[in-house]
């Protein structure tokens, strides 16, 4: 890569996105019907009974105008309404797209609905090039005089950093602190777009919520933490928001540049549509009209929002509510004074050399017992027989000539071992597996869960193997295993996983050991004898209804409320 300095850098990058503004579609565009922008704009405050000529709106990815003409209509009608001419409103909007094509046809837009608004041809032309500007919104964004944004809003791009341009991706890492990882592109969308907004200023952004679950978004998370206020989030995941068929998980989230009050939550079913777009946005006007509720969607206010950096949850009002409340009156699943700790199973890059049934000449001492998903399928260890060829001691690797066995197994896989990209990073250590193995997890009693899965599925191995990186597992210095089994069995634990993970396809949920480790649990010494049994019972015969039952009773949860949160 060409070194440069800042200046230099943040040029090259602009040239180099324009370069690479084909035609094809590569940049992330997925245009937005219009009645979800009439949403978006309500969800704002974007609306003609207020005084807009009085502040700047900002669009950061305009594509051909599907935000800009509902924003000229309602910036028309506030003028009219407010004594304003639109002729002065040149400041009122700015509106960002890399693409030249892109540019044109939004301009073009805007001036046609200009001119169908009365304005003369000369004035439409002249505002429409003053609104949208050719540019990269993460680089070039700004606003005349000193202006602070009242409303940013759009539905910026959804592509991952690396399929960037190296020298553009390290212009925006640059000018983005948030963006860190394998971020989306969005996630520096979010932070422009926040630094604009003047006090009590509006973002109000429909992309992927992913950035809310996942760790490339923690930097995003706490920026919002301590500067802004969540005050909409709304989930729309089988709704066909935009023009295209698209698989992004998308939600509207509105977020304000002041102090943290009450948040609106919303989440959609398959069939929401524009009528039901009109009640929620109804809804969300009058803050005094009762929580809305249809079979497409379900709406409530929270009395405030998640904290810190942490991931958010997200899901129906009262489920959100009941986990708010959850996470107040319990401690984590994970704690130093109770020695449970969540951890995940062995990778090793290499499975088809270090997972095997048979290793003629390995040393017995070198072999463990290994569990994988597909061996606890039926809520017990129902093991394969294949065993994990171990190169590890003490934490450190062995040294090969002091197993013969072993040595001759590995150095005759020499070539496949090497190919792995932590071998060619460890040309000293070539023949590690990319997670050290310690040996004693095999004899300690542990809850195996696998990754994915509909529902939570905890499995007790008493001490007997070792577990594959598909599974993750539970030890504890204090729990008896069943009880926390049940507890972990029950749609409680759902819940919170639920809320926490990113879903894959088909409500698959993730029970990775950062989506674990948000469960609640009790104190242990609280949980009465009967309780306990019952948790165990429940845990041995796979019943997860009675576990639920005896694990709302230790939350102190009512089943009318749990059923509202489950459903």
């Amino acid at each position: 890569m060409t070194r440069y300095r800042q200046p230099e850098m943040m040029e090259a990058a602009r040239a180099m996105s324009t370069l690479n503004a084909d035609p094809a579609g590569a940049h992330g565009e997925v245009f937005t019907r219009r009645w979800v922008v009439d949403l978006i704009l309500d969800l704002a405050g974007y609306q003609a009974s207020a005084d807009l000529g009085a502040s700047a709106i900002v669009e950061p990815a305009c594509g051909t105008g599907a935000f800009l003409v509902p924003i000229i209509e309602r910036l028309a009608e506030s003028c009219a309404t407010h004594g304003r001419s639109i002729v002065d409103m040149g400041a009122a909007i700015r509106a960002f797209d890399l693409l030249a094509r892109n540019v044109d046809a939004a301009r073009a837009s805007a001036a046609a609905r200009l001119v169908e608004l009365d304005q003369p041809a000369e004035v439409a032309e002249r505002l429409s090039r003053e609104w949208v500007t050719q540019g990269d919104f993460l680089l070039d964004a700004g606003l005349d005089d000193s202006r602070q944004a009242g409303f940013v809003v759009g539905n910026p791009p959804y592509v991952r950093l690396e399929d960037v341009p190296a020298e553009v991706s390290a212009a925006y890492r640059s000018e983005c602190g948030t963006m860190r990882g394998r971020a989306d592109l969005y996630v520096g969308f979010f932070e422009k777009g926040l630094s604009l907004l003047g006090p009590e200023g509006r973002l109000a952004f429909i992309c992927a919520d992913r950035w809310m679950h996942n760790h490339y978004g923690e930097r995003l998370r706490a920026l919002v933490a301590a500067d802004y206020a969540v005050d909409t989030v709304m989930a729309m995941h089988a709704v066909d928001a935009f023009e295209d068929a698209v698989s992004a998980y998308p939600a509207i989230t509105v977020i304000r540049k002041g102090f943290q009050g009450p948040a609106r939550v919303v989440e959609t079913a398959d069939g929401f549509d524009e009528t039901d777009a009109g009640i929620v946005a109804r809804w969300h006007a009058d803050s005094h009209e009762h929580a809305p509720s249809a079979g497409r969607f379900q709406a409530g206010t929270l009395q405030g929002w998640f904290p810190g950096s942490g991931h958010w949850p997200t899901g129906s009002p009262g489920a959100l509510e009941l986990i708010a409340d959850l996470e107040e009156r319990f401690a984590p699943l994970e704690d130093w004074l109770t020695g449970t700790r969540v951890g995940i199973g062995v990778a090793t890059g290499c499975d088809d050399v270090f997972i095997v049934e048979d290793a003629p000449g390995v040393e017995p001492c070198r072999l463990l017992p290994m569990l994988t998903a597909h061996d606890i399928s039926h809520g017990t260890p129902d093991w394969s027989g294949r065993f994990l060829v171990n190169p590890w001691e003490d934490g450190r690797l062995v040294d090969l000539d002091d197993y013969p066995g072993l040595a001759a197994y590995i150095r005759g896989h020499a070539a496949r071992i090497k190919q792995r990209h932590v071998a060619r990073c460890r040309p000293a250590s070539w023949y590690r597996t990319i997670d050290r193995v310690a040996p004693e997890l095999q004899a300690r009693p542990k809850l195996l869960l696998p990754d994915l899965k509909p529902a939570a599925h905890p499995v007790l191995d008493t001490g007997d193997f070792y577990p594959h990186h598909n599974l993750y597992y539970v030890v504890s210095d204090k729990w008896d295993l069943e009880v926390l089994g049940g507890l972990l069995l029950s749609d409680i634990a759902n819940l919170f996983v639920g809320a926490y993970c990113v879903k894959m396809r088909g409500g698959t949920y993730r029970f990775q050991a950062q989506y674990l480790r948000k469960i609640r649990v009790p104190d242990y010494d609280d949980i009465s004898a009967a309780s306990a049994a019952a948790l165990t019972e429940a845990f041995r015969r796979r019943d997860r209804p009675a576990a639920t039952a005896a694990a709302a009773e230790l939350y102190g949860i009512s089943r009318a409320n749990l059923l509202a949160a489950v459903a």
